[in-house]
C-alpha cells in the first residue's frame, strides 16, 4: 500500500488510465500494458463489488434528496474500511489497527455530534463488542481469538451501538458455523483449522447496519 501502483510481474509503474476501476481491465484485455502478463480477475471483481456497495449505500441514504449527504459519506467510509478488513483478513488472517481503532473513535464522536445515536448506546456497544472478544482472549490466553477481533469488536460497537451489537455478534457466529460446516463437508477445511473470523464479523456488521434495528424490534415484539 506504499507508493504508486505497479505491475506485480514486470514492476512497471502504472499510470492513471491503467487503473481506472473496471474500465482499464477490459480496455487492456485483462493484460498488463507493458509486459502482457495476465491481470487477475480478483481486481475487477473487487472493484465491481465495491461499486455496487457504494451505490447501495447512496440509494439507502438518499431518500428524496438528490445531493450527497453526510450520512452517505460516512456510510461509504464505513463500507470501504469494512470491505478492506474483509479482504485483508480473508487473505492474510490479520486485522490491522489502522482499519479499526481510528474509525471507531471517529464514528463514535461523529454519531454523537450528529445525534445518530446516544453516547450511552454507543459506549455500551463498544464495551460489549470489544469486551466479548477480550474476555475470550484472556480466558484462552490468545488461543481462541486474536487481538484484531477485539479491535474489530470495538469498531462494531461504535457503528451499531446497543442492542444491535448483540444481534451482529450472534449473526457472525451463525454465519461462521454454517460456512465452516459447509467447507468441512466439501473437504475444503478440517476440524480445528484456523478461520478468518473477521470476515464473518464484517458481513454481520454490514447486515446489522441496515436491517439490525428492525430485526431486533421484530424479535422483541415476539417476546411480549
Amino acid at each position: 500500500m506504499q507508493g504508486r501502483s505497479i505491475c506485480p510481474y514486470c514492476r512497471h509503474r502504472l499510470i492513471w488510465h491503467d487503473i481506472i476501476p473496471l474500465v482499464s481491465f477490459f480496455l487492456l484485455g485483462g493484460k498488463c500494458r507493458y509486459c502482457k502478463s495476465p491481470i487477475s480477475w480478483q481486481y475487477p471483481i473487487v472493484e465491481l463489488i465495491m461499486g455496487l456497495l457504494f451505490l447501495f449505500v447512496a440509494l439507502w441514504h438518499r431518500g428524496e434528496q438528490t445531493f450527497i449527504t453526510l450520512e452517505m459519506i460516512c456510510g461509504w467510509l464505513v463500507i470501504f474500511f469494512l470491505f478492506f478488513i474483509f479482504l485483508y483478513d480473508l487473505k492474510y488472517k490479520e486485522i490491522l489497527d489502522v482499519a479499526t481503532l481510528p474509525l471507531a473513535v471517529m464514528f463514535y464522536l461523529l454519531a454523537i455530534a450528529m445525534d445518530w445515536n446516544t453516547w450511552q448506546s454507543l459506549l455500551l456497544g463498544i464495551v460489549i463488542g470489544g469486551g466479548f472478544f477480550l474476555l475470550q482472549y484472556l480466558i484462552s490466553n490468545g488461543k481462541w481469538i486474536g487481538g484484531g477481533d477485539i479491535r474489530l469488536g470495538f469498531l462494531m460497537g461504535a457503528i451499531l451501538g446497543w442492542p444491535v451489537i448483540i444481534f451482529a455478534l450472534g449473526l457472525a457466529y451463525v454465519l461462521g458455523a454454517i460456512v465452516s460446516l459447509f467447507l468441512i463437508v466439501v473437504k475444503k477445511k478440517k476440524m480445528g483449522d484456523e478461520i478468518a473470523f473477521g470476515t464473518y464479523l464484517v458481513v454481520a456488521t454490514f447486515i446489522a447496519m441496515f436491517w439490525g434495528q428492525g430485526i431486533v424490534v421484530w424479535y422483541l415484539s415476539l417476546l411480549r
